[in-house]
């Protein structure tokens, strides 16, 4: 390879951390998200961090998390790419770091991006009927592009890529992967959005969506979605709705391996919080080795004081 091309090569990813050691133990931190009780989650240290593109004027990153003693020349397993929640306006990439660092100790190449996001106080000025959501989902397209762009450098299976989000980023990872609208054109050409599986924890799906088709995500499910994990708090009355309803269509059309969990008692955001974190991560961990995405287990410890998750019907 020229030194130039090699050069720009490198300061296209810039590569701005070291490779996470999977066996961090992780830390407590306080929640920078949107949601009311987004506070006291276990997070982890960065993950290596790359430029997917430049968006809005500033870049836009990802962070990757690897297995210990990774070698992609010697390996092609599932990716895994999960977005942050925030209200489609906040958020950062801590919120899926202790999750990222839970599949990459299972064996999976895992990461989490950010976004453009448009401030309240410049959506006045999009078109009208355009909504502020439109950027994030052609960012998490350029995002998932990237990841499959790179599968081999990075040792993934592209045909095998997952992806899902909190709270907005459940929303942007659904949209991102259904829509056919809203890309990049500046996106390497040749590869798709599809995905082999959702994980998903209280994704954002509000009946207001609809005045902007594009960004409505019952006007893009159809029968050759993959199957998915959802995640509410009985007590999320502004999002469960919506999660209801795209379950339902979810095994609508077919989705048979599809599954829905509730966490009694708890609202919007619960799972960023322990013992949350752990038992969502566990169950959604269960998810994937049916779907054959991960093998063995990875079974975190019971809760102390009996919290369970419940299965929806």
């Amino acid at each position: 390879m020229p030194m130039k091309t090699a050069k720009s090569l490198l300061l296209t990813l810039i590569i701005a951390a070291p490779l996470l050691t999977v066996s961090a133990a992780p830390k407590e931190t306080t929640g920078a998200g949107n949601a009311p009780d987004d506070t006291a989650r276990m997070s982890s240290e960065p993950g290596k961090k790359f430029v997917y593109k430049q968006s809005g004027g500033v870049p836009q990153e990802l962070e990757i998390y690897f297995p210990a003693g990774w070698d992609a020349a010697k390996h092609k397993v599932p990716g895994v790419i999960l977005f942050h929640g925030g209200a489609w306006v906040d958020g950062d990439l801590d919120q899926f770091r202790y999750a990222c660092q839970h599949l990459a100790g299972r064996g999976l190449v895992a990461a989490t991006a950010n976004y453009r996001m448009i401030p309240r106080e410049d959506r006045a000025a999009l078109p009208e009927g355009e909504s502020y959501k439109r950027v994030c989902i052609t960012d998490a397209k350029s995002a998932i592009r990237w990841m499959k762009q790179h599968a081999a450098e990075l040792g993934i299976d592209p045909q095998r890529l997952i992806t899902g989000g909190g709270s907005a980023g459940g929303h942007i990872a659904v949209l991102a992967t259904t829509t056919p609208e809203l890309n990049d054109p500046n996106d390497p050409p040749g590869f798709d959005t599809g995905v082999a599986a959702y994980l998903l924890f209280n994704p954002a799906f509000q009946p207001d969506d609809h005045t902007d088709a594009a960004i409505d995500v019952f006007q893009h499910l159809t029968a050759d979605l993959p199957p998915a994990i959802f995640f509410f708090g009985d007590g999320d009355l502004k999002f469960k709705p919506g999660g209801d309803a795209v379950f339902e269509r979810f095994k609508a059309l077919g989705r048979t391996g599809s599954e829905f969990w509730i966490a009694k008692g708890q609202k919007h955001g619960f799972f960023n919080r322990p013992p949350w974190q752990n038992m969502t991560m566990g169950q959604a961990d269960r998810f994937l080795v049916k779907q054959g995405l991960l093998t063995g287990s990875g079974t975190p410890a019971p809760p102390r004081n009996g919290e369970k998750l419940v299965q929806v019907p």
